[in-house]
């Protein structure tokens, strides 16, 4: 059940409510008021409005590709400048449909998405929170504890039951290659399709308590597992919920809190989950680690090869270092995608 939607049949504020009245929540999805105390809309930043981008002739307006990602006030200048870079270069950018999934009902975020972007296909969802609530155990990054970083294990139950199959991405993202083609993959029967990282050191993602007990290490049996970043994952909606995966996510959170098996957030339980059976991508659709280490997020250069997506994953952000005049080189390349409106560029026009 969308609570907002970009139709232009209705004034956002009227289709919002409309949607909340008249429609009865899904299961797991309930429209609450909650009691924490959200920014002010002075808090939010503005965003200079993006340009049109229209289809190609030969493109088919059937052909929907649907992306998924959060929307936290925290991150929407990232979240801006991601839905720009998919715009930008995509050969049929009015196929794009835009899901973006939120804790808290805040009509400003959601006008100004519709300002910054008046062409944009999108639906604004809530992602109830007690759905985690108690199910979090303590990581390494406070950020990484979020319950929205939780959502994605939520979609299939969020997102209409029209919807088949999307792209989750994070919004510390830039796309420089069209979207659709990391969409259209052939994803061989399988629920998740995303680039692997076999030569990562896989057993370091879970503690000895899990090494040790036969029961868990079993779960990779004959299997040869690699890390893959869920931050950029192409999911069969259809395919997670008959297989009960978010059932199955949510298992590994529950052992987790009482036996301690991982050390990150949302990531090992989804790994687990999967068990190692996932698609694998070209790595040109994941340049993650951009961000540095989840520590101290110092800088770190390109991987070789040719690139299609950049993913500033760890705890630098590229909003955040230009903005303190300490940008890691590969900053740069995020800059011109930012839509940002600082009160600099407000007085000078």
């Amino acid at each position: 059940m969308a609570f907002w939607s970009s139709s232009p049949h209705l004034p956002l504020l009227l289709l919002g409510l409309l949607s909340v009245l008249l429609h009865p929540p899904a299961t797991g999805i309930r429209f609450v008021k909650s009691n924490i105390q959200l920014p002010s809309d002075d808090d939010l930043p503005a965003f200079r409005e993006a340009p049109a981008f229209r289809n190609s002739d030969n493109c088919a307006l059937q052909n929907h590709v649907h992306i998924v990602m959060t929307l936290d006030v925290n991150y929407i200048r990232g979240t801006m400048a991601a839905v720009l870079s998919m715009l930008q270069h995509s050969t049929c950018p009015d196929n794009l449909s835009f899901h973006f999934l939120c804790l808290h009902y805040q009509p400003k975020i959601f006008s100004t998405i519709k300002s910054t972007f008046p062409y944009l296909k999108f639906n604004v969802y809530y992602f109830d929170s007690t759905r985690v609530q108690g199910k979090i155990s303590r990581s390494i990054r406070h950020a990484l504890d979020q319950p929205l970083n939780y959502a994605r294990i939520y979609m299939s139950e969020i997102l209409p039951q029209d919807v088949k199959r999307v792209i989750y991405l994070d919004s510390d993202i830039i796309v420089v290659d069209d979207i659709t083609k990391l969409y259209e993959v052939d994803m061989e029967d399988k629920v998740v399709a995303a680039p692997e990282y076999c030569h990562a050191n896989f057993t370091s993602y879970f503690t000895d308590n899990f090494w040790k007990d036969p029961k868990f290490s079993r779960t990779f049996e004959g299997r040869t597992p690699c890390y893959f970043n869920t931050g950029v994952m192409v999911v069969n909606v259809e395919k997670w919920r008959r297989g009960r995966y978010t059932y199955k996510v949510e298992r590994w959170m529950r052992i987790q809190k009482k036996r301690r098996i991982y050390q990150l957030g949302s990531l090992p339980p989804i790994l687990l989950a999967l068990a190692g059976d996932i698609k694998a991508v070209d790595h040109r659709w994941n340049q993650h680690g951009l961000g540095g280490d989840n520590y101290e997020g110092k800088c770190r250069s390109l991987h070789p090869g040719p690139i299609s997506l950049l993913h500033w994953s760890g705890k630098g952000k590229p909003w955040l270092r230009l903005d303190s005049q300490r940008p890691c080189t590969i900053d740069h390349l995020w800059a011109p995608y930012d839509l940002y409106r600082s009160s600099r560029v407000a007085l000078e026009e």
